[in-house]
């Protein structure tokens, strides 16, 4: 069902957990399949770069593989730069998923914008209440 390289990502995890120190903070749901991801970072103020980037899913091995793989494609970038990130980009770095798993890479590009979106709105001070957000 997976290739290869989804398989890697799962077997080896980047960035799992939840950053304490964090300024920015997300979690998407999918009401269909019934993934969660939350997802919390830490992006320096003056140079809005995301030095530091964690997750914790539940869902099955292409939601928390695509959950890896999104991260590590946004550590080090920009919060702008990583609000260009797309679904298919995820996809096209894990080599493809199953038809039927495409949602989970949505799920990632979704907590990943809702992640920036709240780091903005902190920094702004119109921060919403906590809340799951489903895609």
């Amino acid at each position: 069902m997976y290739n290869e390289e989804v398989i890697k990502e799962f077997q080896n995890l980047q960035n799992v957990g939840f950053l304490e120190n964090n300024n920015a903070y997300s979690k998407i749901g999918n009401a269909a399949c019934g993934d969660i991801m939350e997802m919390t970072m830490y992006i320096n103020p003056e140079t809005e770069i995301i030095e530091q980037v964690a997750f914790r899913t539940f869902g099955c091995a292409a939601a928390q593989a695509t959950s890896s793989r999104a991260t590590t494609l946004v550590k080090g970038k920009t919060a702008k730069e990583a609000l260009e990130l797309s679904n298919k980009a995820v996809v096209d770095s894990l080599g493809g998923l199953p038809a039927q798993k495409l949602h989970c890479s949505v799920l990632a590009e979704e907590a990943i914008k809702a992640c920036i979106e709240n780091y903005y709105e902190r920094k702004n001070g119109t921060e919403k209440k906590e809340e799951t957000k489903y895609v």
